[in-house]
This record gives C-alpha cells, structure tokens and sequence, in this order.
C-alpha cells in the first residue's frame, strides 16, 4: 500500500515533489516567503503591469530558500482563463541568492520561456472579462536546468520533478478596464 500512496503523490499534479536518496518516501516542502512591494497577497496587480499598462513584470521579493537550492524557478498564470489554465511567465535557472526580481527585469544568468502568447518573458494579465487571479509559483530546485529558450511550463514542470526542496506562492487578482 505504500508504493501506492508513493505513486499517487508523485502523479499529482502537484507531483514535484522531491524523492528521497532512496526515491522510496517523500521529503517534507518548504515553504519560501513570495511577497511583491507592487501589490498584498490576493490584492489586486496594478495596471502598470497589465496590457491596460506597459504590461512589464512586477517585482518580486523572495524569502529564504533551503539548503542546498542551486536554482529557483518561476510561472505565473491564470487558472480563471476561460480555455483554462493561461501562462503568462516561465523562469527557471535563477540564481539562488536572488532575493529580489526587479520590475521588467529579470537576475542574470536566468532563463525565461514560452508563454501562451507564444512569446518568450513575461505577458501580464489581460482577462478578457471579470476579475481573474493570478499565481506567481517559485520553486527551489536541487540542480540547473538545461532546457532552451521555447520552454513551455509543461516542459519546466516536467524538467523540475524529483527536484524540488520548496515552494512559495504570491497570488495576485486583476479585473480589465
């Protein structure tokens, strides 16, 4: 029964978790602090970082990561999209001493993929109508990432299995003038 409830979490959607040594239990996830000086948690993002705006990524403050992350990524998108779930940002091979990604920036050294617009960056929200949220979701991973520029957030995901050490969410609403 226990190989069961091992392969049921890491079948999850939420199945980054990282394995054990062994790869026969799953370690606890820490929880990284996510905040933005743009917008409060579940506060509404403003224009300027919308296509109402100059549609430029907001900036975000990181918490401490755990021992051992050798980079952090990043997606954001929006659940409330009515096809489904919209990318709007993929990030991954941040440096793990970054405590801070600057407005319309992002650190050096980090890779950024292909959002569902088809572009590579950031594509900020622009809900066709009604309020819709928005998660920024960082990762620490155990390793760097060798993936290229046309990443879409599948293949991040994908890349990012059995390497994650914590994660933190930043949740963000945004209503189309």
């Amino acid at each position: 029964m226990g190989r069961w409830i091992a392969l049921l979490l890491l079948l999850t959607p939420a199945g980054l978790f990282p394995a054990t040594a062994a790869g026969k239990e799953v370690a606890r996830m820490t929880t990284i602090t996510l905040t933005s000086p743009a917008f409060s948690g579940g506060g509404a993002i403003p224009g300027t970082y919308t296509c109402d705006g100059t549609d430029v990524s907001p900036p975000l403050v990181i918490g401490t990561v755990p021992a051992g992350t050798r980079s952090l990524a990043l997606i954001m998108d929006d659940p409330d999209a009515p096809v489904g779930i919209w990318v709007h940002w993929v990030l991954w091979n941040i440096p793990p001493r970054t405590r801070e990604i600057r407005e319309n920036n992002v650190p050096s050294g980090t890779s950024q993929g292909r959002n569902d617009w088809h572009r590579i960056g950031y594509g900020g929200p622009c809900p066709p109508s009604g309020t819709h949220r928005y998660f920024f979701r960082l990762y620490a991973l155990d390793t760097l990432l060798n993936l290229g520029a046309a990443t879409t957030k599948t293949e991040l995901e994908r890349a990012m299995q059995g390497h994650v050490l914590g994660k933190g969410e930043l949740m963000g609403t945004y209503r189309k003038h």
